[in-house]
């Protein structure tokens, strides 16, 4: 048995989270200690899970020998899938930022508080978002500032902000500064109407004036006197009325999703009716045939076929590089309660990589988890085709992923891929049945073939080569 620190952690010095043996544990340091005991006995703790606002967890002996400042051990729940800001539909973090300054405002009740607004400390399980950091409440302490209102502005308010007002492909900046996006920067980009909100004015434009002005200060002195407002002395009823304010305005910012090409897929497929029903038909049966637990959907669009999986096992990722099909799908979840789904956004072309310090502190998607099944369904051309992707390249990165794999072929004949050759030269004399076969047998078994009815494509079962 092994035991490995989670580089996500390590910065914080209320404890850290480790892996032993597949299973997460949180150890909690001395120092964390009159913290933690006013967290359980406050009744904080016990609201925030009974309402599914908390991870809940167990106090258990430690698994391997603690260091020296340990208090006690953690069992967390387990989050199946972690999943990133920058890979989340502007709906996914609205919902995270609106938890967050809910659990601050439970905490306020109970003479606590959060020290930090990390929005890596939200994730999403069974369908909601969920705060998974039990170390991040301290106890208020009277005329304290909420000292969590800077990252809270950098971690939700700007990139919401930016993604409402400008432009929602701005999340990706997220994977750039990962501590937040700097306000200064967001000002910079966002158009001078939007200063006309008073509170994106007071919270993203003021706030960043005050931190370029008084943050380098030079004196000690004027450092003291003239620090942004969340680093004054505030009583308890304006740090409230602070968290209401950003509360309100989170809740007013949305975004439509657009008709992009990809979230109109399907209206205007080359399926006639009889072969998308055939295709769904055989989609199914595969996956009974392999009877997993968990689905990756790559190219799910709006989800069409990650709800069919979600019929047969207990959990899908559903990714796509569309912000409005990954919207629209989340969406769709939250309507129908849907449990286990969860919709990411992902650039397969360009997927999640490690970041942080040693490229240790978020992990690669590579890193995070296996699934049972990938699907690939109508995704191969794109890749193939639209961005050059030689066909051995991309066999090699699914198996990565899983050792199952469900996977549509499109030929050149089909409409979809004859649209994305009408503007180029063809130069892939190898994209053919033969050629792919040939390219994917390097790591997979073809365990069956079904041609797709009324169609020229082709649905193929695969298994791992080990």
């Amino acid at each position: 048995m092994s035991s490995r620190a989670i580089g996500a952690s390590f910065r914080d010095p209320s404890g850290f989270i480790f892996d032993r043996d597949g299973e997460i544990y949180r150890q909690v340091n001395q120092s964390y200690a009159d913290h933690y005991k006013h967290l359980k006995d406050s009744g904080l703790f016990d609201e925030l899970v009974s309402k599914k606002l908390l991870v809940s967890h167990e106090e258990v002996s430690p698994p391997a020998p603690p260091t020296p400042e340990h208090f006690l051990t953690l069992l967390p729940e387990q989050i199946p899938f972690i999943s990133y800001p920058y890979e989340w539909c502007f709906s996914q973090l609205k919902d995270a930022a609106l938890l967050t300054l809910r659990l601050q405002r439970l905490a306020m009740r109970h003479e606590m508080s959060l020290k930090d607004a990390s929005a890596y400390n939200i994730q999403f399980l069974n369908g909601r978002p969920i705060m998974i950091d039990t170390l991040s409440f301290e106890r208020y302490r009277e005329g304290s500032p909420w000292v969590a209102y800077r990252q809270f502005c950098q971690h939700f308010l700007a990139p919401l902000v930016l993604m409402s007002r400008r432009d929602v492909r701005l999340l990706e900046l997220m994977r750039v500064h990962l501590d937040g996006i700097p306000l200064d920067l967001a000002t910079s980009l966002l158009p001078t109407r939007s200063f006309l909100n008073r509170g994106i004015y007071m919270h993203v434009r003021l706030h960043a004036r005050y931190q370029r002005n008084y943050e380098g200060a030079a004196s000690a002195k004027a450092d003291e006197e003239a620090k942004a407002p969340q680093s004054r002395t505030l009583s308890k009823q304006a740090v409230t009325n602070l968290v209401e304010d950003l509360r309100n305005l989170v809740r007013s910012l949305d975004w439509a999703p657009k008709g992009t090409e990809w979230a109109e897929y399907y209206s205007g497929d080359s399926y006639e009716r009889d072969s998308l029903e055939h295709k769904q038909t055989l989609v199914r049966d595969y996956l009974k045939q392999i009877a997993p637990d968990c689905v990756w959907d790559l190219g799910a669009n709006t989800g069409v076929y990650s709800r069919l999986a979600a019929d047969v096992c207990n959990r899908v990722v559903s990714f796509d590089i569309d912000p409005a099909c990954v919207e629209r799908n989340y969406r769709e979840i939250k309507k129908e309660k849907e449990q286990r789904i969860l919709p990411q956004l992902l650039d397969l072309v360009n997927p999640s990589p490690a970041l942080g310090w040693a490229h240790d502190e978020r992990a690669s998607l590579a890193q995070r988890a296996e699934a049972d099944v990938v699907l690939a369904l109508a995704l191969i051309h794109h890749i193939a085709i639209s961005n050059n992707v030689p066909l051995a390249k991309v066999a090699a990165y699914l198996a990565e992923l899983a050792p199952n794999l469900v996977i549509e072929f499109v030929p050149k004949s089909d409409p979809k891929v004859k649209t994305l050759l009408a503007t180029r030269e063809d130069i892939f004399p190898s994209y053919t049945r033969e050629g792919f076969e040939a390219a994917f047998q390097e790591h997979f078994e073809i365990v069956k073939a079904t041609d797709i009815a009324g169609s020229e494509r082709t649905l193929y079962r695969m298994r791992r080569r080990t």
